[in-house]
């Protein structure tokens, strides 16, 4: 079985559901990633302490790395952590959804990301980064790469230039399979020549919403998957209730969503890469693969967080099962 090694910021998510007028107040822009301090952090804490909290592990990439796990892939995470009780437990989330910890120890508290749900589901990121932050290109060494067939990397990751530079080059070295989640709209803004960079000379498979392909390519989605496509073996752009298009040489793929009852986006995105690059492990072709993503994201968005139950595992695994049966039958 093929092995995936994710590289992502190491975060605490604490899931608040409020208003827009809540976001409104605060001076941010709905739908964005926003970088704050610790007084900033303490402060939104403090605001919504009347609030219903659910606190999970989470970052992007762990999310995906956790998912893979559950589905009972072989996944791992590099991180970093604080010397504290959200480090202890960040840790233990993932052993305990069978994914193996990799995560370096810092001096700094652990991170942690408040995520401002609104009613109509869509999510406000307010990352307090701490010890995640603190994770740089010394602390990144060849022998955790060897081993592992996919490098999973988010795209928050990537205004660490030095950090993904390194990274990218030792999987590649090590003859890995290099995954990219674009993560943000406002992260590929400011940092668009060095991810044009690293797409181009290191990513073999890139995940995108509508807004991050734009963002990348200046186009819609139908033609910013090809523009993409171009460009990495496996372009992915998805379109919220609309699907997603998957890309591979010259075959273009659309993919409906299934019917969910959204309640909260969080982790989408990354249980469709974690779904996606699963199929892939298991040697299916990129509609079934992007098919078992689909399922993985529509049923995360109907709960709060992105822990999804041992009965809705059991109904992707069956799906994967079935592909995979199909996909032996055929060969």
């Amino acid at each position: 079985m093929k092995k995936v090694l994710g590289l992502g910021n190491a975060l605490t998510d604490i899931l608040l559901q409020v208003s827009d007028e809540d976001v409104r107040e605060l001076g941010i822009e709905k739908g964005s990633m926003n970088l704050i301090n610790i007084n900033q952090a303490q402060a939104i804490q403090g605001r919504f302490a009347h609030v219903r909290k659910t606190m999970v592990a989470g970052g992007s990439a762990a999310n995906t790395i956790n998912a893979i796990a559950s589905m009972g892939g072989k996944a791992a995470l590099i991180g970093k952590i604080g010397n504290d009780e959200i480090g202890d437990f960040y840790k233990n989330d993932l052993i305990k959804n069978g994914a193996i910890p990799l995560l370096l120890q810092s001096d700094l508290m652990s991170g942690c990301c408040t995520v401002l749900i609104t009613p109509d589901g869509e999510r406000t990121f307010c990352t307090y980064l701490g010890a995640a932050a603190d994770l740089n290109a010394e602390d990144i060494e060849r022998n955790a790469f060897v081993g592992y067939d996919v490098f999973h990397v988010e795209g928050y990751m990537v205004q660490n230039h030095d950090l993904i530079e390194k990274a990218m080059h030792l999987a590649r070295t090590e003859n890995m399979l290099i995954s990219l989640d674009l993560a943000s709209y406002n992260v590929i803004n400011e940092n668009l020549d060095f991810i044009k960079h690293i797409v181009e000379n290191y990513v073999d498979v890139v995940f995108a919403n509508e807004d991050e392909s734009y963002a990348y390519t200046k186009r819609q989605p139908e033609e910013s998957v090809a523009e993409l496509s171009k460009i990495c073996k496996i372009a992915v752009v998805k379109v919220g209730k609309k699907g997603s298009y998957v890309m591979e040489g010259t075959t273009r793929e659309h993919i409906g969503a299934i019917t969910s009852n959204c309640l909260d986006s969080t982790g989408a995105g990354d249980l469709y890469a974690a779904g996606f690059l699963y199929g892939m492990n298991e040697g299916l072709d990129t509609r079934r693969c992007a098919e078992i993503g689909t399922l993985a994201a529509g049923r995360v968005v109907e709960i709060v967080g992105t822990k999804l139950s041992d009965e809705t595992w059991e109904e992707i695994k069956r799906l994967c099962a079935l592909y995979k049966g199909f996909h032996q039958h055929n060969l």
